[in-house]
């Protein structure tokens, strides 16, 4: 059973916040729900819960929509066509950019945490 994550959570993952006041933006989330109907969060209690499928298909929604600067018809477009499943080992397709996107963040924070440990080492040192 994949760990289900509340809106909430999810906002902070996606880093999907108000820049100026840091408050989480969920009514982005929402939005995107009623545009995609890929996106059936579970609803327990009348609150959203997202299983870890839900999240990659909303990050991958973010990505093209944000950071490829699609339009949200072209992104359903894309979704409905299943293009994505096809180009996947393209290094140039659209999931491609999106995968290198995503080592390259998780690789940045990688390296910030090795930063940290040369610079300060452990804290617990036996």
């Amino acid at each position: 059973m994949s760990k289900l994550i509340n809106i909430s959570e999810l906002s902070k993952k996606l880093n999907i916040v108000n820049t100026s006041n840091k408050k989480i933006l969920s009514h982005t989330l929402r939005y995107w729900e009623k545009e995609f109907k890929i996106i059936r969060p579970k609803k327990i209690n009348n609150r959203r819960y997202y299983s870890s499928k839900q999240v990659e298909i909303i990050k991958i929604i973010k990505f093209l929509l944000r950071n490829r600067g699609m339009t949200i018809a072209g992104v359903k477009n894309l979704l409905q066509t299943k293009i994505n499943k096809l180009d996947d080992q393209d290094t140039h397709s659209l999931q491609g950019d999106y995968y290198k996107l995503l080592l390259k963040s998780k690789t940045k924070k990688i390296l910030e945490k090795l930063n940290r440990i040369k610079k300060y080492g452990k804290k617990n040192p036996s």
